[in-house]
């Protein structure tokens, strides 16, 4: 590793260790509550089901009541899902409904294929194992029991198993505020004529669309000047209207490089410089006292840095768990000399194994539409065509 670079392990340690949850909580609906993060623990109220009830069609009985085979017994009652029963008269079977109330005194449901029906009421032609085809009170959840943890972003069945407790609303995290302030002279918004040294401002979409598709809510403060009093005017604006402040470009060390310093001016830089491929000047600290990630200005590495890095403290401090998705193994198609940094190259997966993009230089932004995911390049590890290397799939990144 190049002398003077911090390790992509413990830049990622290093931000974590000075991450906290930084949104705080809120009640919404639970019909809009998908994709939000629980703020507490929550605890079943409600038994359920509520009650033991039949899981099949067919008849409720006591097993005892069944002394020889083919008996017959007198149907009593006709028990549907949604009607309380009456307690079950000894001696006699009750008509029952998948999801109706078991009656008091009844042990078994026999379904109705092993059942006929005749004249004087019902015959059991198979008896099955006493308490067989009843779903008993508290089997799914008990009342007290921890049904979703603190941290868990909702789905589509979390949210019906909220329902089933009778909750309307949900106690969530607000989303995390993140400001993205872009900066350069040569940038331009996309819709406006590009003029000679020009470029369109590409990062700021790569961001929005990474932030929002995380969960997060996006305060847009557009570009900063090359200059130290709109760079300050920017990030002071940032601290007092988010969260967490990302900036892309200004961090390295050229004369119009002015965020580091600023940043330094109003608050401090905790970490700068990381042996990372590409995105090598990756800056962490505080704008006052607003944690701030300072990425490059090239478009791929704004994509992998924030992707790698900053990720896991954004989720951390959302109030999610921060672990990176694991890499899956595959069989590299190519072959690439290793790096005093951590390299992480685009690549897309084919039914043999991996091929990368042709061009890994961290400014060729079409390699990261034309990937699938990460190729993971350790330190100094040679690939050969045919090894083994860890792959980091789009999915797992972007999911929230």
């Amino acid at each position: 590793m190049a002398q003077g670079l911090v390790s992509v392990a413990d830049a990622v340690a290093q931000l974590l260790r000075n991450s906290r949850v930084l949104a705080g909580s809120e009640n919404v609906s639970l019909l809009s509550s998908l994709g939000r993060v629980v703020a507490a623990d929550i605890e079943g109220v409600l038994a359920v089901p509520p009650a033991d009830n039949s899981s099949m069609d067919g008849y409720a009985i006591r097993h005892a009541d069944i002394n020889k085979p083919e008996q017959a017994l007198p149907v009593s009652q006709r028990i549907a899902a949604g009607h309380p029963p009456q307690a079950l008269a000894a001696g006699t079977a009750a008509r029952i409904f998948t999801g109706a109330e078991i009656p008091a005194g009844a042990d078994t449901v026999v379904m109705q294929e092993d059942c006929e029906a005749v004249e004087s009421g019902v015959r059991i032609r198979q008896l099955p194992e006493i308490g067989a085809n009843l779903r008993r009170r508290g089997q799914d959840i008990q009342a007290g029991q921890r049904i979703l943890p603190a941290g868990q972003r909702l789905r589509p069945q979390d949210m019906g198993l909220l329902a089933s407790q009778g909750m309307s609303q949900v106690t969530v995290r607000q989303r995390l505020k993140v400001a993205v302030l872009s900066t350069g002279d040569e940038l331009i918004e996309p819709g406006a004529p590009v003029q000679p040294g020009q470029i369109y401002n590409s990062n700021r979409y790569t961001l929005h669309g990474l932030l929002s598709g995380w969960g997060f809510e996006v305060v847009d403060l557009g570009i900063a000047a090359d200059t130290t009093e709109a760079v300050r005017d920017g990030l002071s604006k940032a601290a007092e209207l988010a969260d967490v402040i990302i900036t892309s470009g200004g961090v390295s060390v050229g004369e119009e490089d002015h965020v580091k310093a600023v940043v330094e001016s109003l608050g401090a830089i905790d970490l700068w410089r990381i042996a990372i491929k590409p995105g090598k000047p990756f800056a962490f600290g505080k704008v006052q006292g607003t944690p701030f990630l300072g990425l490059p200005g090239n478009p791929v590495s704004v994509f992998v840095t924030l992707l790698i890095i900053g990720r896991p403290f954004l989720f951390a401090c959302q109030g999610l768990p921060a672990g990176q998705p694991h890499a899956s193994l595959h069989t590299a198609l190519f072959s690439k000399p290793g790096s005093t940094r951590e390299d992480y190259l685009r690549a897309r997966l084919t039914s043999a194994g991996l091929e990368l993009f042709a061009s890994q230089s961290s400014g060729v932004l079409t390699s990261t539409s034309w990937a699938d995911g990460l190729v993971r390049q350790p330190v100094g590890v040679d690939i050969a065509h045919g090894d083994t290397v860890e792959f980091l799939p789009y999915p797992a990144l972007f999911s929230a």
